[in-house]
């Protein structure tokens, strides 16, 4: 047994230093009845294997998205990452270089950095893009705070921004925490039956600083008239547009249809959900935003010698150190996740991200058939296109089918009472590359099932 007097006589002495007599004393702050009293129940010391055996145990406990049929999204994407892009970004030259200052930082980093820029750019059809961002919330956030800086002098409605009322509520919630301390006030856009955006009353957020909308939206909803939503709020008003990027393998990205600046979840490319994290977030915009921009941007020059040479531009990470007046507090980037999404996106080439997009089409338009065979059931916007999800209601609360349907196997999609107190009869189903006919055929039969035992 290890001799404990001597830490005993180290306790004692740090304690006289503080003017303290025992443990207690300095604890006092933390309520009682929170204290514990009893030792934490560790375990006695274990080998090598019987840790191995215990976290297997315990891990086993999860239920993974691949080992049942899921149709759970609601903002990540159960995706198919090929094995080639781990492969590479797990190398040492690559895995070991993940936020480099401008002295260590190598041209085979920057080159993959500059690349992933040139390919979201190339998406969205916008000529800027950074390196990445924390995640689509945080894109979200700082694009609002950046048009507020380019805008607020010349908007009549100064540091006023509109956004849909349907931005899910974690999204909604990072924003507000970026906007409250800036004065920024936040305004709201209201959606006609059918979950699209009510074009004519977005003319309210003419002369604004910015209006955030998403496409498709927190329902699946693909809006066509979003479209003419540049024309109608001004150019002195900045258009955010939040993207389901592997949509636009076939819609119309939103720089052609006038978006200023275009965020969104990079996740389906190179990534898993992975409980929510690591991901990263995308952020292009027009040159007008360049300097405004957060994050890291990568430069295309030549040296001395005249050979391409990569470097980090504009925005270097010491910049941001400046607290109240830093552009952004996001200094960094997701470089390594950003490099996945750089490999994956390479892999698929634009026949590839086409194809994959209409396989994810494809697939919410059999859901959306075989769910609207449901007599029972109602399709929340039967007559809108939808993109990955669609958004069902029924005539009891989304949570008693959800445990109906773990019962049964199923992931059946993500209640969204949790998001709206007013919906809790909704339930959004998600699809993806992965799910077969058969997985939407069983779903169908077994939310059959349930509303024939719950009327019994």
């Amino acid at each position: 047994m290890v001799d404990q007097l001597p830490n005993l006589g180290r306790e004692k002495e740090m304690l006289n230093e503080l003017g303290l007599n025992s443990i207690d004393d300095l604890f006092s702050n933390i309520p009682k009845e929170v204290r514990r009293k009893e030792p934490l129940p560790l375990p006695l010391p274990q080998t090598e294997e019987e840790i191995w055996a215990d976290a297997n145990r315990i891990l086993g406990a999860n239920i993974c998205l691949d080992d049942r049929p899921s149709f759970l999204s609601a903002g990540l994407s159960r995706n198919y990452v090929p094995s080639m892009v781990p492969m590479l970004a797990t190398r040492g030259e690559f895995l070991t270089s993940y936020t480099p200052y401008q002295p260590e930082v190598s041209q085979g980093m920057l080159q993959a950095m500059w690349e992933f820029q040139t390919m979201i750019s190339e998406l969205v059809e916008l000529p800027v893009a950074n390196v990445s961002m924390y995640d689509a919330s945080t894109s979200a956030a700082e694009a609002i705070t950046c048009a507020v800086r380019v805008h607020n002098r010349k908007s009549s409605q100064k540091d006023t921004i509109y956004i849909s009322e349907y931005v899910p509520p974690h999204r909604l919630s990072v924003i507000k925490n970026y906007t409250q301390g800036a004065g920024i006030e936040i305004k709201f856009l209201k959606h006609d039956s059918n979950g699209m955006l009510d074009i004519q009353s977005a003319e309210i957020a003419n002369g604004s600083c910015a209006v955030y909308v998403e496409q498709p939206n927190s329902f699946g909803v693909l809006d066509s008239g979003l479209v003419k939503l540049k024309s109608i709020i001004g150019k002195d008003t900045c258009l955010i547009v939040g993207v389901d990027v592997v949509s636009l393998g076939h819609i119309q990205p939103p720089g052609l249809w006038g978006a200023d600046i275009v965020v969104g979840e990079g996740q389906p490319f190179g990534i898993g959900p992975t409980g929510g994290g690591p991901i990263y977030g995308i952020f292009a915009c027009t040159e007008k935003y360049l300097r405004q921009m957060p994050g890291r941007i990568v430069g295309q020059s030549w040296d001395s010698d005249g050979k391409l040479a990569f470097t980090l531009t504009l925005s270097t990470r010491e910049q941001h150190i400046r607290r109240h007046k830093a552009t952004s507090n996001i200094c960094s980037n997701e470089t390594l996740i950003a490099l996945m999404g750089s490999i994956h996106m390479a892999l698929l080439g634009p026949e590839g991200l086409n194809q994959l997009s209409m396989r994810i089409a494809a697939n919410t338009r059999i859901l959306q058939s075989q769910i609207s065979s449901i007599n029972e059931l109602k399709l929340a916007y039967p007559d809108s296109p939808h993109f990955r999800e669609i958004a069902v209601r029924l005539s009891g609360n989304a949570s008693e089918l959800l445990e109906f349907l773990d019962s049964k196997g199923i992931l059946g999609g993500f209640d969204l009472g949790r998001w709206w107190d007013n919906k809790s009869d909704m339930l959004l189903i998600g699809v993806d590359e992965r799910t077969k006919k058969s997985d939407i055929e069983l779903l169908t039969k077994e939310i059959s099932e349930w509303l024939v035992t719950k009327d019994e």
